[in-house]
């Protein structure tokens, strides 16, 4: 359920479009949507509460000051930047056992009351589990639901981006019927499917990747929605150049740990 902060007056999404992360593997969507909010100076607006997270409480993970540092921020966040008709929804804990579907439906039953636009999901999958195909070329993916592919479809074979493959149920057995498979996506196979039934405009950007130092992971898979979105200007078609554009928040300093305590050498 979303609360405003301010409830008197709740904010107008109508039009918006949804970024949300997948919690999966390397938290990938996660990095990605920091690297969003915090470039982008995004409001916070209000939070998402459920009880399919497991709960948290922080600090303000995009303080700039001293005065905004011991802000308080919670596992499911929303900020939005009226001027680009963009809402982004943060989750920083991972799920409580067996609430997929739970969270699922409350975050759709949210698109479809705030007459949210379309809904995009950040996300990554095992690079270990790829099969011959998934191997070649970039490891960037898409996906898109009937409702939104009519509009875009044409966009994305202009960008020349590779659709997520459908891979075979039983490989070197049967290889004609195949079926999707995220592993490693968390929720992500889910709220696809879910989107496509209800008729719900949505696009889920995916990387492959392992476990591990995964900033490089979300710089790419932010650059990736960008190519598509344009929320930064890009000056050149180097990546390097691009991701230097975006604003890293004051939270990732502590992304491995704070380190090893002097008094230990």
């Amino acid at each position: 359920m979303f609360v405003p902060c301010d409830r008197a007056a709740g904010p107008d999404l109508r039009g918006f479009t949804l970024l949300v992360p997948a919690v999966s593997v390397g938290n990938v969507g996660q990095l990605a949507i920091d690297l969003v909010i915090s470039t982008l100076e995004m409001t916070k607006i209000g939070y998402f509460y459920t009880d399919c997270l497991v709960p948290m409480v922080g600090n303000n993970p995009y303080a700039t000051a001293e005065e905004n540092s011991t802000e308080l921020s919670i596992n499911a966040e929303v900020y939005a930047l009226p001027s680009r008709k963009l809402v982004v929804l943060q989750i920083r804990s991972p799920f409580v056992k067996n609430k997929y579907r739970a969270f699922s439906e409350a975050l759709l039953a949210w698109v479809l009351s705030s007459k949210c636009a379309r809904v995009i999901l950040l996300s990554s999958s095992h690079a270990y589990q790829r099969d011959d195909e998934q191997l070649l070329g970039t490891p960037l993916r898409y996906l898109l639901t009937p409702a939104l592919e009519e509009s875009v479809a044409g966009l994305m074979q202009g960008l020349k981006w590779k659709e997520m493959e459908k891979v075979a149920v039983y490989p070197g057995v049967n290889d004609t019927e195949k079926v999707l498979n995220i592993p490693g996506g968390g929720i992500t196979k889910l709220l696809f499917t879910e989107c496509c039934s209800k008729g719900i405009q949505m696009a889920v950007l995916l990387k492959f990747c392992s476990e591990g130092d995964n900033i490089p992971d979300a710089f790419a898979l932010v650059n990736y929605l960008n190519e598509w979105l344009q929320l930064i200007k890009c000056e050149s078609n180097n990546s390097t150049a691009t991701s230097s554009q975006w604003k890293i928040p004051s939270s990732w300093r502590l992304l491995f740990g704070s380190g090893l305590p002097p008094a230990l050498f």
